[in-house]
């Protein structure tokens, strides 16, 4: 604490610092002391204090001592402030009963005497006979600094401000105020003008907007059929573009079935695996699973906490577990739940289970594309490496995109042999992904036949783990919706000018695959029956075991298509922002408070027909009070949503890291992912503790507000913008600016209003 010379139990200080400190006591400095005891083997209730002469307490009165304060499980502490002149400081230690009367129990030895900040004699334990028997020894630690009172009183008025009392205790975790209050009017300088598209502000070029675009297309480029060697285009008359080594072109010519050759798997043979278990009632049932030998793994938790400082004997034991790549790569960027289960999976689960494949099946029109897309978003978000393939983009790269109903048909042998080629081909490119290095692939097709689905999980044994995705719809209302958006929006259709005719075609098509479809009944598999609409319908899973599985069942229970907004705004400005301090738990400023007037008056208008809304905060008082203007609907205040926690930078600014944690602040700038405040968090601390919020905005039907802090909204944007992770610590998420994330069955739209500068 401060400046100036420290003296330590030895009685030497630190050189040079003599006419510092007689400097200190001509400008009236103090002397700042810290007395430290520590023992392991504490004797019940037994709790350290102290007393001792006029600067201590001012009596040797038992009664009076001052009690230490626990620091740790073993070490107990007392600080004070006396002047530097004064007389020789004695005192002594005494043990005293938390919770009888009965007699303190005083060290033995001679008083401990400290004459301006050097301790006289010899250091010596403390201590405490307990019986005739038994003697309980203290280590002692006394430790003094001379502080300026310039120093003192800047630490006393940061004392004072961690201890002001919160503006918002007493304000309940849900709270519901439907009424506008009488008084609570913003006032001219907090209102807004009527047309809140004023307020509109470009969006970043990554951002959320993934409805404006037909979710196949941002879906996994064909590698096998746009690599050098095979093909790089085909318009719709069937000609290609060859593509050499050396980089040439060849002329376009059509394309013959041999050149286009691709080895599919002998189908016939029903899939049978071994020690597989199956079950056909609804539950969750593991196949027998051979333990392979034990696998040695690292798992990066983190870097910047004094608690990872490499040993010896770590970097030997590092040396010897020799991980191989395909373990390493398969290892989620991800801590807490998602790194242990990753853990078990590896060193337990046979080596196919470390990459999963879910394959979609389902009639088309029945939302396969949208839940595989939110589904790969998801999964990403949690660490996995996930990419989605699908199926229709490879058909019309190598077949054209239009093709008529008759393409479809099951008695068609060429459309046929040429759809169950683009699905092994498709199979094919990820599986050669996840042997690189990939961990969940999604293969989004209709897959709607079991000699199909035999195919490909004959394709799949011993490479990696099959459950099936089924999406069954039976509300016709949603099934039209999905057909005309899929008129509208499909590649398909882009050069059918007649919607009508477009229309025709599409219900010929599904009257094709309805003829033959064949429910999924093997393997590992989860069925979705009428559950897009989000007004219940029914989840079924079979033979599903694992925690990414298991997290997989909770995520697709949870989501629906129904449209609502998302707002995303950080608190009006607080009093640390304005000091440039991280963390804390202040109160917002002046601007602040004109500023949660104004997102009251945006709410109002902008949620005006929407009462189902409710407001989402930290506990954090930033925060609930940026929310206090808002009425007439429900507020609830998330642990979760509490900023990160900057451990033993809270309160400091970035500078003052820089100056004094050098080591910390060079971790950080080099990796502010995984980098993690010493006692802190790191950002992928966060994005676990934020996934039962992600869990909770996917379920609701209403729109939700969310008032929370820069480094939350970093992560809870990048789940809906599908940013990679390592983008997530560098969103720019401003001050006094709203994201209104519209979800729904187009996919994720964004729009962004800046309220103040």
């Amino acid at each position: 604490m401060g400046t100036g010379a420290s003296k330590s139990t030895d009685g030497g200080s630190h050189g040079g610092e003599e006419e510092r400190e007689e400097n200190l006591d001509q400008a009236g400095g103090q002397l700042y002391v810290s007395l430290k005891m520590e023992n392991y083997k504490r004797k019940g209730d037994l709790i350290p204090h102290v007393y001792g002469s006029v600067p201590l307490v001012g009596s040797w009165d038992s009664s009076k001592a001052l009690p230490m304060e626990r620091e740790s499980a073993s070490m107990w502490e007392l600080s004070f402030v006396v002047p530097p002149n004064h007389e020789t400081l004695d005192f002594k230690f005494l043990l005293k009963p938390m919770y009888n009367n009965a007699p303190c129990i005083v060290e033995e030895g001679p008083n401990r005497l400290l004459t301006r900040g050097t301790l006289q004699g010899d250091a010596r334990l403390a201590l405490f006979r307990l019986n005739a028997e038994e003697v309980l020894e203290y280590r002692i630690f006394i430790h003094a600094d001379r502080v300026s009172p310039f120093d003192l009183a800047a630490s006393w008025r940061a004392y004072q401000e961690n201890l002001r009392p919160s503006a918002v205790r007493g304000i309940p975790d849900v709270s519901i105020n439907s009424v506008q209050e009488l008084g609570a009017e913003n006032g001219s300088s907090a209102s807004l003008e009527l047309d809140l598209e004023h307020y509109l502000v470009p969006a970043p070029s990554t951002s959320a907007n993934s409805g404006l675009v037909y979710a196949a297309n941002n879906t996994e480029t064909p590698r096998s059929l746009t690599r050098a060697g095979v093909f790089n285009n085909m318009d719709a008359s069937g000609s290609v573009s060859h593509f050499f080594k050396d980089g040439g072109v060849s002329v376009d010519r059509p394309a013959t079935i041999k050149e286009m050759e691709v080895i599919v798997p002998d189908s016939s043979r029903v899939y049978s695996g071994s020690g597989m278990v199956e079950s056909k009632s609804v539950g969750a049932f593991s196949p027998f699973q051979k333990q392979d030998s034990h696998r040695g793994l690292l798992v990066d938790r983190g870097v910047g906490s004094p608690r990872l400082v490499k040993s010896a004997s770590a970097s030997t034991f590092a040396i010897d577990l020799k991980i191989d790549a395909e373990t390493k790569n398969s290892m989620p960027a991800a801590a807490g739940a998602v790194a242990a289960a990753a853990v078990a999976d590896q060193m337990l689960g046979p080596k196919e289970d470390r990459h999963l494949a879910i394959v979609l099946v389902g009639l088309p029109a029945r939302g396969k594309t949208f839940t595989a897309a939110k589904l790969t978003r998801y999964l990403r978000w949690l660490g996995h490496d996930t990419k989605h393939f699908n199926v229709g983009k490879y058909r019309r790269l190598k077949h054209g995109a239009n093709q008529s109903a008759d393409f479809f048909r099951a008695d068609n042998p060429e459309g046929m042999e040429a759809r169950n080629e683009v699905a092994a081909l498709a199979m094919e490119d990820m599986i050669s992904w996840m042997q690189e290095g990939g961990q969940v692939g999604i293969l989004d097709a209709t897959n709607s036949t079991k000699k199909r689905r035999n195919m490909l999980m004959k394709m799949a044994e011993g490479k990696c783990k099959i459950i099936f995705l089924e999406t069954l719809c039976n509300d016709e209302r949603i099934i039209e919706r999905n057909i005309r958006l899929k008129i509208q929006q499909s590649p398909d259709y882009a050069e059918e000018p007649d919607y009508e005719a477009g229309l025709r075609d599409f219900k010929d098509r599904l009257a094709n695959y309805e003829k033959v479809y064949e429910p999924v009944e093997e393997g590992s598999y989860i069925k979705m029956i009428d559950m897009v609409s989000g007004n219940g319908g029914q989840i079924q899973v079979n033979n599903i075991s694992g925690y990414l599985p298991g997290r997989i069942v909770f995520f697709l229970v949870n989501t629906h298509l129904t449209p609502r907004p998302i707002l995303l705004t950080r608190h009006g400005e607080s009093k640390d922002n304005v000091r440039g301090r991280i963390g804390g738990d202040t109160a917002v400023s002046d601007r602040g408070e004109v500023y949660g007037k104004k997102l009251a008056n945006f709410v109002e208008k902008r949620l005006k027909s929407e009462r189902a809304a409710s407001i989402w905060t930290s506990t954090l008082q930033r925060t609930i009070l940026t929310a206090s203007p808002i009425v007439g609907f429900p507020k609830i205040q998330w642990r979760a949503l509490d900023e990160i926690n900057a451990g033993v930078c809270d309160g400091m600014t970035y500078e003052e890291i820089k100056k004094n944690m050098p080591e910390e602040y060079e971790a950080r700038k080099k990796d502010k992912l995984r980098y993690r405040y010493p006692r802190g968090e790191s950002y992928l601390d966060v994005i676990q503790r934020l996934e039962p919020v992600i869990i909770e905005l996917e379920r609701q039907r209403a729109p939700v507000v969310v008032i929370s802090h820069q480094a939350v909204l970093r992560a809870l944007y990048a789940y809906f913008a599908d940013r990679p992770l390592r983008e997530i610590p560098h969103i720019e998420v401003p001050l006094h600016t709203i994201i209104e994330i519209q979800m729904g069955v187009t996919g994720v739209q964004e729009k962004r209003y800046k309220l103040m500068d």
